[in-house]
This record gives C-alpha cells, structure tokens and sequence, in this order.
C-alpha cells in the first residue's frame, strides 16, 4: 500500500473521481427526482485497494470488484471488511481475470464497468475490451484509465533523461518507476478499437499533466486550500486543448451503443 498517499496517487485518484462522477451524473441521472439516488451495477475491473470501487459503493452503488492478484485481493477483502455493514453488502470482491468475465457473469448485467490502470500490463487490450464490452447494458459507461503512448517522451524529457525521451517517439511500451516492461494505448487507436466492440469513445480526459515528473517520495499538500487548488489547476489542464493531450493517463469514456 505504500504510496497510496502520494502526491501523483492522489492526483490520478481525485481527477478520475471527479470525471467519473460527472459522466455518472450526465448519464444516470436520478429515477425519483433530484435528491433520489439511482442503484447502479458497477464493475471493477483489477481495483487494486478499490479506491474508486469503494467510493462507489458508499455512494449506493452495487460493485463488484474483480481481482487476479491474490495479494491485492486479500488487500481490498480487508479494506470491504473494515467498512460499514451496508457498504458491505453492496460490495463483492471476487478473483478472476477481465480478460475472461464471460465466465463470471452474464450478457449485459452491469451499467458501469471501470477498468484503470489495467490495460498497461495486457500484451494485446481488444480481448479484454471485447470482454467488457459484452457485460455492460445498454447505453452503459464504460470507463477506462490508460498510460497516454502519445505522451511517453514527456516524463523522461522534462526530467532530463533526453536519451530515453528519444526512445519513447513512436515507442508501444515503457518501463513503470516499478521497473516493470509495460505498454501504452493512443488515443487514435483506441478511439478505433472501442466504436469497433460497440462502446465508442463519448469523451476523453488527461489525467497528470504537471505533477507526472514529481518523485515517488513526494506527498500532497498539507494544506487543503493548496491540495484544493493543484486539483483543480490539474482538472483544468486535463479538460482542454493542448494541455490533455500530454497527460501522462488518459481517461476514456465510452458508451455502449
């Protein structure tokens, strides 16, 4: 778990928060009127600590999370145990891949099915795409976090290493600060492939634009108003031109057709 509250992390997590909710939001709106909620059926593709899955289920939302990991898995068992009892009743952690959610669950079963920061370690991402794409309902969100491949020169060239953001034009893949070979998707390609399984792109976030070259080490501020206003400094970037486009993630929402 170490460096949940990190300054990058934290970046990533409340940026997606913020977009996800505003796409649940245009998308779902209440059933009963404005102070109603609408139940919605999430799935959450390797949730990790289940950030974002938990937050959804406190929320009101059924969530079911979907781990390979066993490591993570006991993680985020833990972190569901230590909520209250109706968060977790609506919340079930399962372990299994999301490349074969065939075998778990039915055709269209899920309004929302999130998968972040799971991609880049797929050697090929249509099978799993595909996958999703069979259990989501229609007119269903599905909502995919990504490492931006037309932005991999960034980190290394604002950090000095010119040799390495040499390398990263025209590159499929990079090595994570984890020293682990992944991969990134472009927004082009991806744009393709999704309208191709019926879930073409609805929009597009950047997620990191100024805080991607900040150390591992490095924590969010203290001060609510300074964290409050990097947020929104980093929101703004990754909601508009040119700015998005040299993010280090991409945020992509597509709708089932």
């Amino acid at each position: 778990m170490a460096g949940l509250g990190g300054l990058r992390n934290t970046v990533r997590q409340e940026l997606v928060a913020r977009q996800l909710d505003e796409q649940l939001a245009a998308h779902f709106p209440p059933a009963g009127g404005a102070h109603a909620v609408r139940r919605l059926r999430v799935l959450d593709i390797g949730p990790g600590q289940g950030t974002q899955a938990l937050r959804l289920a406190r929320a009101g939302h059924l969530v079911t999370g979907l781990e390979a990991d066993p490591a993570m898995l006991t993680a985020l068992r833990a972190a569901v145990a230590a909520e209250p009892a109706d968060v977790r009743a609506r919340f079930v952690a399962l372990q299994g891949d999301g490349r074969e959610t065939g075998r778990h669950f039915g055709p269209a079963c899920f309004d929302v099915v999130l998968c972040h920061g799971v991609l880049m370690y797929v050697p090929d991402p249509e099978p799993m795409l595909a996958a999703l794409a069979r259990v989501l309902a229609p007119g269903g969100l599905l909502s995919l976090v990504v490492r931006n491949g037309d932005a991999l020169a960034m980190r290394p060239g604002l950090l000095g290493d010119y040799a390495s953001a040499l390398q990263a034009f025209g590159s499929p893949g990079y090595v994570n600060r984890l020293g682990i070979a992944t991969r990134a998707d472009r927004l082009a390609p991806m744009t393709t492939t999704l309208a191709g399984i019926g879930v073409p792109l609805h929009t597009w976030y950047g997620v990191r634009v100024f805080t991607d070259t900040a150390p591992d080490h490095a924590l969010a501020p203290a001060d609510p108003g300074a964290l409050a206003t990097l947020l929104d400094a980093e929101d703004a970037a990754g909601r508009n031109d040119p700015y998005r486009a040299v993010a280090a993630l991409l945020h992509l929402c597509g709708l089932r057709s």
